[in-house]
């Protein structure tokens, strides 16, 4: 099956990827446009305002443009901003996009609740955090370009279950467009809170659905040592799917935080690459250095011409005291 995915990844520039200051960026997915530039979508929020829990509450989706897929990238606009009365009318997040035919599908997470909105010297309650994470839902939002205008729908793509694994909520999505523009998507949910994250999968014919759960229970389940992911990123392959998702607690593939390598000729039933550890939090620069990033998550791929090309993560920097001081999306090449 060739090398190992980690052994694929080269020194990340430096001066790539995308910040914002005044913000928490987090996310980051992109695509080439019809312009020929590159186009990434991401989150982002005031960074006036602690980062946990106010991705809950101040999330939107934004993009960013560069002449060149590792950056850097300059912010261009908000895309999917606050609308009233929606149920993703408070917050917006987990953007990951793609393309089928001539139409981009822009995948996220979206969520509402009811109070104020937070901001500096009122911040979000227990309540409203606990509402909000309730009320995550996958949506969809198509165009026929990459810069918009966006057209939403009025209701989410995936309800949970009320009284099964994935009972609380669904976020997180991971979609991938198969040859016959159906679509295979990966979505993260839990029992309820507090319980292991899980990963299920749904299939659709269009992107809008109606999606059929591929199985009864969840795709991995590591319940013996209490082990979970979050974070999925899957794409087709001649062989049928591969995957990349985040180790919670580092007992699957070794390391707390790491990236996950799965495969799949069906979608239905996974099996972990040897050795299973996709990517680590200790990044290597093109200045020479190594850094332990304090998190690396929600991987993402470039893929041009059915390859992948580049590897795009959210990252922070901090210390045990305070492990987000800063936070922005970088971007890491792959070797053929």
């Amino acid at each position: 099956m060739g090398r190992a995915f980690i052994e694929r990844l080269k020194p990340a520039p430096r001066a790539g990827g995308f910040r914002m200051e005044g913000y928490w960026v987090w996310c980051g997915s992109a695509i080439r446009g019809e312009d020929g530039r590159y186009h990434l979508f991401a989150s982002r929020w005031p960074s006036a305002l602690p980062m946990i829990p106010h991705w809950l509450t101040n999330s939107e989706v934004v993009r960013a443009v560069a002449d060149r897929p590792e950056g850097p990238y300059a912010f261009e606009e908000v895309v999917l901003p606050p609308r009233a009365a929606a149920w993703d009318g408070r917050m917006t997040h987990n953007p990951t996009i793609h393309k089928r035919g001539d139409t981009f599908l822009l995948f996220y997470t979206g969520t509402t609740y009811t109070g104020p909105t937070p901001e500096p010297g009122r911040l979000c309650t227990k309540e409203m955090r606990l509402e909000a994470r309730a009320n995550q839902r996958i949506g969809v939002a198509t165009s026929k370009s990459v810069r918009g205008p966006w057209t939403r729908l009025d209701r989410p793509v995936l309800e949970p279950r009320p009284g099964k694994w994935d009972g609380l909520m669904t976020t997180n999505p991971a979609p991938c467009v198969n040859p016959d523009g159906s679509i295979y998507l990966i979505y993260k949910s839990t029992a309820r809170e507090g319980d292991l994250l899980r990963m299920g999968a749904a299939r659709a014919a269009r992107p809008e659905g109606p999606y059929e759960r591929v199985r009864d229970e969840s795709l991995f389940a590591w319940d013996e040592t209490r082990d979970h992911v979050e974070d999925a990123y899957v794409w087709r392959t001649p062989e049928g799917y591969e995957l990349l998702m985040k180790d919670m607690r580092g007992g699957i593939c070794g390391e707390r935080g790491g990236g996950i390598h799965a495969r799949s000729k069906d979608g239905a039933d996974w099996t972990l690459t040897q050795p299973p550890l996709a990517y680590s939090r200790k990044v290597r620069w093109d200045d020479g250095t190594t850094t332990e990033q304090t998190h690396l998550e929600r991987p993402q791929l470039l893929i041009e011409n059915g390859r992948p090309t580049h590897l795009i993560a959210a990252t922070s920097r901090g210390d045990a005291a305070n492990p987000f001081q800063e936070s922005w999306t970088l971007v890491i090449p792959l070797e053929a």
